[in-house]
């Protein structure tokens, strides 16, 4: 299985990898809590980067845009369970539990969990539906088994409850410092737009007035002179960037890169061939 299984559609998800790394760019609409089976899974956003191995569970928060790494062990599979925390349940356990928190979360957006004998048995009591490829969970069942992992997570750490619970719209956050230490993710405009809390027609005007030029040739534009500063400066190989930078296959990004500085990126760190 090279990508994820559906055990409640829309909801839990199982992936099982047998010997294979996986890199690639995510974003969450929804807070999403990991129970990492087997291997290792590594997130990647612009303020932090946490790895967890089979047994650990993290929780990471709506509304971000990040790389994931999915790597098996040596001699061992990749297994792992996710569970998408989609706000109308949210909203239902909110109202059943009485919760009403009306300011607005401004803390860490990703926590690993600290494991209990709670979350252990809950850990232990999924595992074997994941593995069933879904066909022992019903919807009825999957609902119960995700309000039961919330009230879990809130009893391991109840300072969760204002990070779960914040229902407010995302705020407009600062432009410029957000684009400058996101721009290597390679996510549409149309979910820039989200993350600052704009409208895309709010974000293209707010852009142009920031950088003084559209959105995608910024980016474009943004990426290709950071190469442009590894392989030069850093002596970054072009294979061992072009993905971080954004850029969707090798081939694209030399091409891009040579229509802008006029030579091959595999040239560029060749002092001489620049002279």
């Amino acid at each position: 299985m090279t990508s994820p299984q559906e055990i409640l559609p829309g909801v839990i998800f199982y992936s099982y990898l047998s010997a294979e790394r996986r890199e690639k760019v995510c974003f969450w609409n929804h807070h999403t809590l990991i129970l990492q089976v087997s291997g290792q899974f590594t997130l990647e956003t612009s303020a932090q980067t946490m790895s967890i191995t089979g047994g650990q569970m993290l929780l990471i928060g709506k509304n971000q845009v990040g790389a994931l790494t999915k790597m098996p062990l040596p001699g061992a599979h990749y297994e792992t369970i996710v569970i998408s925390l989609q706000e109308n349940l949210l909203r239902t356990i909110a109202l059943e539990e009485k919760f009403d928190e009306r300011h607005k979360y401004n803390g860490q957006q990703n926590f690993i969990i600290p494991s209990n004998e709670f979350l252990q048995g809950y850990f232990q009591s999924i595992v074997p539906y994941a593995r069933a490829a879904g066909a022992a969970m019903t919807d009825e069942l999957g609902i119960l088994k995700v309000k039961e992992v919330v009230k879990l997570l809130l009893l391991a750490l109840p300072t969760l409850r204002s990070f779960l619970f914040d229902f407010s719209e995302p705020h407009k956050i600062d432009l410029e410092k957000f684009m400058l230490s996101n721009f290597h993710f390679n996510v549409p405009v149309e979910r820039f737009a989200q993350l600052t809390g704009r409208s895309l027609a709010g974000f293209k005007r707010d852009f142009q007035k920031t950088f003084g030029t559209p959105p995608r040739h910024w980016l474009q534009e943004k990426r290709l002179d950071t190469a442009k500063y590894l392989i030069e400066s850093k002596r970054k190989k072009p294979t061992a960037i072009y993905l971080d930078l954004g850029f969707k296959s090798l081939s694209h990004f030399s091409f891009s890169f040579k229509k802008k500085f006029g030579y091959s990126p595999n040239y560029a760190g060749n002092t001489s061939v620049l002279q």
